[in-house]
């Protein structure tokens, strides 16, 4: 293991410090609280390798984080968890050059401290074990035969997605492909939503999208089922936002005969109906409810994990037992154990990842920490993203997500997100599947 002091590197509007005891070396660098803040270290590798990074920090103002630049490039960000000490926190893995190698940490959300950075040749990975099974006890053969060929993909290639059918056709337009995977949302059935008028096509599109020969991912941004604030500044269709809304989901959670929780119950079942439309046209469904949970600015992460994975369990009862829809693939959408709800309810696990403009970095620490979460036992899937990461430095740090699922608009249109250039690269590249290449995956059956 090599150690290198944070004290040694180039500064930039940030200090060296002795105050806060329980450092290494000769101090620790303090002061990330203006954005041009940096420090800059020279990393010496013994050959050219995959390491494991750690950073040694104290974090004594909640979590924060901070960006990378690896050699002249953006690599993603640490995340710096709370603590009353120093500590230390592993990045992940990184390739490095042999010799020298530049390592930057850029302000992020400041106010933390940086003591040290170690390196250790990381191990090479393992062949994956992941089980070709689903939790639906009565999984339709559809959904059986696109989880088969996701599984079968896995560490092959990586599927190509876009949020919404409007922006796959203006990927086609621009760059002469469709992805393999459409993002849908089911919003504008949300209750609250048609009660005020609220129209959508979007099963419909689905319909289309599948006749085409696409796989479909489908989340729902779940308009508060009741006590949405409904002003100027918090009107109604925000209502799926924790600051749109007062209801409170553990209140109405430990209260099954309010009228609270029998309003959820109610939402669910009006999605029910159209999730059914889908399983009657044997559609299978990538199916991620309650996303980005762990957030907590949905009102279904707001009261934290418990709360939240109760009301997961709920979705997942009353779909598969009540209403007996077996067509979809259950996806849950936090890398952090204390808010995952069980392996029994969960098929694929995923993050939605949104790193800086022009930062095509593979996310590999994200994609360790899932592969950790379910033993390697379940596909990890990156179910959004601004940037794109790189296909060759996919390949290179074997990060096998099963697929990415690029968010519309100017994550697709300003050049700057995602340029020109590299999206062509990705709708090109041999790694990454596009609709033209996907196989009859709708015709693959279990045995």
């Amino acid at each position: 293991m090599y150690t290198f002091e944070a004290e040694n590197g180039i500064l930039q509007g940030v200090t060296t410090s002795q105050e806060v005891t329980g450092f290494s070396g000769s101090g620790y660098v303090t002061g990330f609280d203006q954005s041009e803040n940096s420090l800059s270290m020279t990393i010496t590798a013994p050959k050219e390798d995959m390491y494991q990074l750690w950073t040694g920090y104290n974090g004594p103002h909640g979590n924060k984080n901070s960006r990378l630049m690896l050699n002249d490039q953006p690599f993603g960000e640490v995340k710096f968890p709370p603590t009353l000490t120093f500590s230390e926190i592993n990045y992940g893995r990184v390739k490095l050059n042999k010799g020298a190698n530049q390592l930057k940490f850029t302000m992020g959300w400041g106010w933390y401290d940086i003591d040290y950075v170690k390196i250790q040749s990381a191990p090479s990975r393992e062949d994956h074990q992941i089980e070709n099974t689903l939790v639906s006890p009565n999984a339709s053969e559809e959904a059986l035969s696109l989880h088969r060929f996701l599984v079968d993909q896995y560490g092959e290639s990586i599927l190509s997605g876009q949020q919404t059918l409007l922006h796959a056709l203006e990927i086609q337009e621009k760059y002469g492909k469709l992805p393999a995977m459409v993002g849908f949302d089911l919003i504008e059935y949300s209750p609250t939503r048609v009660q005020r008028g609220s129209d959508s096509k979007e099963v419909e599109n689905i319909f289309q999208w599948h006749d085409l020969g696409g796989i479909t991912t489908l989340a729902w941004h779940w308009n508060a089922p009741t006590d949405l604030i409904d002003t100027d500044e918090q009107p109604w269709y925000r209502g799926f936002y924790t600051e749109g809304t007062t209801f409170d989901i553990e209140k109405a959670l430990a209260n099954p005969d309010s009228e609270q929780y029998q309003l959820l119950l109610s939402d669910i079942d009006a999605i029910a109906k159209q999730l059914k439309r889908l399983q009657d046209a044997h559609i299978p469904v990538l199916w991620r409810p309650l996303h980005e949970a762990e957030g907590e600015w949905f009102w279904w992460g707001a009261k934290g994990p418990e709360p939240a994975k109760k009301l997961y369990r709920l979705l997942y009862d009353r779909l598969t037992n009540v209403h007996h829809i077996n067509n979809l693939i259950w996806i849950w959408n936090s890398e952090s154990p204390e808010w995952y709800p069980g392996d029994d309810v969960v098929d694929i696990v995923s993050v939605d990842s949104y790193p800086p403009a022009g930062d095509y970095s593979p996310i590999d620490n994200r994609y360790d920490n899932l592969v950790e979460l379910v033993q390697d036992r379940k596909l990890v899937a990156l179910t959004e993203n601004g940037p794109i990461p790189d296909p060759d430095l996919l390949q290179d740090y074997q990060t096998h997500w099963s697929w990415f699922c690029t968010w519309g608009e100017h994550f697709i249109q300003d050049g700057l997100q995602n340029s020109q250039e590299h999206i062509q690269q990705i709708y090109d590249h041999p790694y990454v599947l596009t609709l033209d290449e996907l196989p009859d995956w709708k015709t693959s059956r279990f045995p």
